[in-house]
């Protein structure tokens, strides 16, 4: 019996060392289950063969343990082996890095650039350049707000102009003004600023700027605030600069002398001109201490008390250059030349030609000179013109065009002159003579001066004598 059971032990055991049942032999061959179980079940066995059988259910346990593990590790393997060659688990770690590195088109079209140019895409603005519409409201976006539509402003904002760069802003745009004269586009400058609480200090640097400029600036400065007060600047916030500038009128004096004089004729405009509420001066009576302050305002009251009937005090800076009409720039000139005749005075007249700021008008001072000459008895006048035109030739402020201009101007209408003037061609080669030999004109203009013509003996008659043609 025992040889028996190392047989069976010997066929059951493998390499793990545990009985295989389906290799224990019986009398044919091999014993199986059933057997087994028939003899448990009649109470045959020894236990030598009880021992074995229990040996053979716990191989196999194991072997049924081994089968199922082995079965989902190739399970396994086969899964990852599929999905390595055609991706076909986008879940596995393997699958997304595999997509997230293939660009290339599924369709086996385009040419893997990016979608839209780089324009496209989720987080992305668009592409460069681009310029978006504004989109209306959806009347179907759940967010969307009937009542609040009516009272959306759009808007462009300009940012408020720092207090440093106001001066920097507002003086190009005060030169600018002073050449082209335009105040519209003065208008339209600034109201594409953002002036803020300052607005009112570009009434204050304009008229500073024209203190140190020409009379002409002065008239374009105060015309410039008749025509912004109302539209671009409150009258409330041209008072606020006249009261700042005759607060500085100490240091306004330092650049120029006579500031407190024309503050006082600024002043007086702008009440005449609408720009200023007319108690402005009145506010004042009794409270200033400054000198230079109470000197523009006396200015100004005197200024005031002339002209209570005049809308406007247009003639408050003279005469405005060439904006002023051409007659008017001729009574200033004829004007000028009585004044000298009487008084004699050059730096007076010189003062007053170049207040009027025509230097391409000269040309009828000296017509109206001549003129003046032709019309008049006696060599005082011819005296006093010739030292005039000197002097003016000398400082450079009539031109050798200005002049040969005048005097041509006079050759052309001498044959009417001596319709009213019998002795005109005399006493006009006699000036032009003299002007010659002092230095007045060239020898050029002088041979060109109209010689006298006799109408009975076609003969030619100038100051040195009879020639005959």
């Amino acid at each position: 019996m025992a040889a028996e059971v190392d047989q069976w032990s010997a066929a059951a055991v493998q390499a793990d060392g545990v009985l295989q049942p389906e290799e224990v032999e019986n009398d044919d061959g091999v014993y199986d289950d059933e057997e087994l179980n028939e003899g448990e079940v009649n109470g045959n066995w020894t236990p030598q063969e009880k021992a074995l059988h229990e040996a053979r259910l716990k191989a196999k346990a194991k072997r049924r343990l081994r089968k199922s593990s082995s079965r989902d590790s190739a399970r396994e393997s086969l899964s990852e082996a599929v999905a390595g060659e055609a991706g076909a688990d986008p879940n596995s770690p393997k699958g997304k890095a595999l997509q997230n590195h293939d660009r290339k088109s599924r369709t086996g079209k385009g040419r893997g650039l990016p979608k839209k140019g780089g324009a496209g895409g989720k987080g992305v603005w668009g592409a460069a350049g681009m310029v978006y519409e504004m989109e209306e409201p959806d009347a179907k976006d759940p967010n969307y707000d009937e009542s609040a539509q009516g009272d959306t402003v759009y808007a462009t904002v300009v940012p408020e102009l720092e207090e440093g760069e106001l001066e920097k802003t507002v003086n190009p745009i005060v030169q600018e003004y002073f050449e082209h004269g335009d105040t519209r586009e003065v208008e339209m400058l600034l109201k594409e600023l953002n002036l803020g609480p300052h607005k009112y200090e570009f009434s204050s640097l304009a008229v500073s700027l024209s203190l140190e400029g020409k009379a002409s600036h002065r008239e374009l400065t105060s015309r410039l605030l008749s025509d912004l007060v109302g539209k671009v600047l409150p009258e409330s916030d041209i008072a606020r600069a006249f009261d700042k500038m005759l607060k500085d009128l100490p240091d306004l004096i330092l650049d120029t002398p006579e500031a407190p004089q024309m503050l006082g004729q600024f002043i007086a405009r702008a009440i005449a001109d609408h720009a200023l509420p007319m108690n402005f001066l009145s506010r004042y009576k009794g409270r200033v201490d400054c000198d230079h302050a109470r000197a523009a305002l006396d200015r100004a009251s005197v200024l005031m008390s002339m002209k209570r009937e005049m809308v406007r005090l247009d003639n408050v800076w003279g005469v405005g250059g060439g904006q002023r009409p051409v007659k008017h720039l001729i009574k200033e000139m004829n004007l000028l030349l009585k004044e000298y005749l009487v008084s004699g005075e050059l730096l007076e007249a010189e003062h007053c030609l170049r207040d009027l700021e025509v230097p391409h008008f000269h040309h009828e001072l000296v017509y109206e000179a001549v003129i003046m000459v032709l019309e008049s008895n006696g060599e005082t006048a011819i005296q006093l013109m010739v030292k005039l035109l000197q002097a003016f030739w000398k400082s450079g402020l009539i031109t050798l065009d200005q002049m040969n201009r005048g005097f041509q101007r006079v050759y052309d209408e001498l044959p009417e002159i001596n319709l009213d003037v019998p002795r005109a061609h005399s006493i006009m080669e006699a000036f032009v003579d003299l002007c010659f030999q002092e230095s007045v004109i060239t020898k050029q203009l002088r041979d060109a001066c109209p010689a006298r013509y006799s109408m009975h003996t076609d003969t030619r008659l100038n100051s040195r004598g009879f020639y005959y043609l």
